[in-house]
């Protein structure tokens, strides 16, 4: 039976803890869990079974390892220190015998984006990075659906637009918008973007394209209607004032990007986690990350897509991912019979009365405001 194994690490350090060790989350503190996590060693978490491809009815078998640094302890360590925890982690795979590894949240961020991690280990790496675009653009599509907006008449948001995954959801969106906004740190490397976005579209298709608007100021965020979500931030960066009535926001980054506060003081907007993933064949976790039964992150799905595949080789790796790569692994999966699923926000499930809802408090904000 091929194999696969999975890297987590806790992201809400007490919640996370305590879903392993329910006594240390208990009587530890988030900094206490931040500081012992530096002499913690790889952590075995379940064995993953009964996933089956709908095409092929092959079966695989994966494991969950655990590296103990949280996000904020990988950016106060050193680098090279982050790295080795990471690579030690994915020895504890080579061990298990998985035959591919996939790195996940910000152990897929930290550094070169995995390159080095896959250098130092025999198993081939992923950080499942590809899938999630095209999870995310598909969450995004159908939560513009819902709410009655038509990604053509809007304007389209990328935060973190010069990050891996934020870049080429750019690609993906910037043919069906008339504006795509494109946020980031750097305007630099944020004008970069616009510029080869403008002339890929015009050696495709020739003429002028949407209009691409770049910034490093998250209040021009109140123009946008559609947005996507996915910086490296260890904070919240979208906060309630930020957003206009009516507007979806797909929230990819692991921790969140979105202010649990847009949730209690925001009943106008549709705020959605995106990445999540229905999984083929009836899976057994034994572990339980936060999700229902029988559903994934898509970064975990890419890299259980290609062990059913049988595709044992580095795949999205590096800060520049490809358009091609993230189309393939897209087939690759759907061929195996993973999907989108339902909607989910602040790791709760979104109702179709709760979207409904949504779009009748909008209706009404905007109402009062003309």
């Amino acid at each position: 039976m091929d194999t696969f194994a999975f890297i987590i690490h806790p992201i809400d350090p007490k919640r996370d803890v305590s879903r392993k060790y329910p006594f240390l989350g208990k009587i530890l503190s988030a900094r206490q869990i931040d500081f012992f996590s530096t002499f913690f060693p790889p952590v075995y978490i379940s064995e993953i079974e009964g996933i089956r491809s709908e095409a092929t009815g092959k079966e695989i078998k994966g494991w969950f390892i655990a590296c103990p640094y949280t996000p904020r302890r990988m950016l106060e360590l050193p680098e090279r220190m982050a790295y080795r925890k990471i690579i030690q982690t994915g020895k504890l795979a080579e061990t298990l015998g998985a035959q591919i590894l996939g790195l996940g949240a910000f152990t897929s961020v930290v550094g070169d984006a995995g390159v080095t991690i896959a250098n130092a280990l025999d198993v081939p790496v992923t950080t499942g990075d590809s899938y999630t675009v095209m999870i995310a653009v598909e969450a995004l599509r159908e939560a513009a659906r819902v709410m009655d907006l038509s990604p053509a008449d809007s304007t389209v948001a990328i935060v973190g637009a010069t990050g891996a995954i934020g870049r080429v959801c750019a690609e993906l969106l910037a043919d069906e918008t008339a504006r795509l906004l494109l946020i980031g740190r750097r305007m630099d490397a944020l004008e970069e973007l616009r510029d080869s976005l403008q002339g890929d579209f015009e050696t495709r298709r020739g003429g002028t394209r949407a209009e691409i608007i770049t910034s490093t100021k998250m209040d021009e965020l109140k123009s946008a209607h559609l947005i996507l979500t996915v910086t490296s931030s260890v904070h919240d960066i979208i906060r309630p004032e930020t957003l206009q009535p009516g507007s979806v926001v797909c929230d990819v980054a692991r921790p969140r990007d979105v202010s649990a506060m847009v949730a209690g003081a925001r009943d106008d907007i549709l705020v959605i986690d995106g990445g999540m993933v229905d999984v083929p064949g009836s899976v057994d976790f034994h572990f339980n990350f936060g999700f229902p039964p029988g559903k994934a992150y898509a970064c975990m799905a890419e890299t259980m897509a290609l062990a059913l595949e049988g595709r044992f080789e580095d795949y999205s790796l590096g800060k520049r991912l490809s358009k091609q790569r993230v189309e393939e692994i897209a087939l690759i999966s759907r061929k195996h019979g993973f999907r989108l699923s339902g909607f989910r926000s602040f790791e709760r499930e979104v109702t179709e009365a709760q979207i409904e809802s949504v779009r009748r408090n909008a209706r009404t904000t905007h109402r009062t405001t003309q």
